[in-house]
């Protein structure tokens, strides 16, 4: 296989397993994440939520780099 299709692959995995966490784990609404309810209106923003899922991205994509 290339190594394109290596790549695609992994990152089908990592979307798969992502997504299978996802549906166990509520990782949405962490102290200090941002919520304003004005009226009809809400604004949700998560800032922890981004962070969080910046670093753990990073390790894993830091992991795989150093495996190849």
């Amino acid at each position: 296989m290339s190594g394109i299709g290596k790549t695609l692959m992994m990152v089908g995995v990592i979307i798969f397993v992502v997504g299978l966490l996802m549906q166990f784990i509520k990782i949405g609404k962490l102290p200090g994440d941002i919520y304003i309810k004005k009226g009809n209106t809400s604004f949700y923003f998560p800032i922890m939520t981004s962070i969080l899922l910046s670093v753990v991205l990073s390790l894993i994509f830091y992991l795989i780099g150093k495996w190849k």
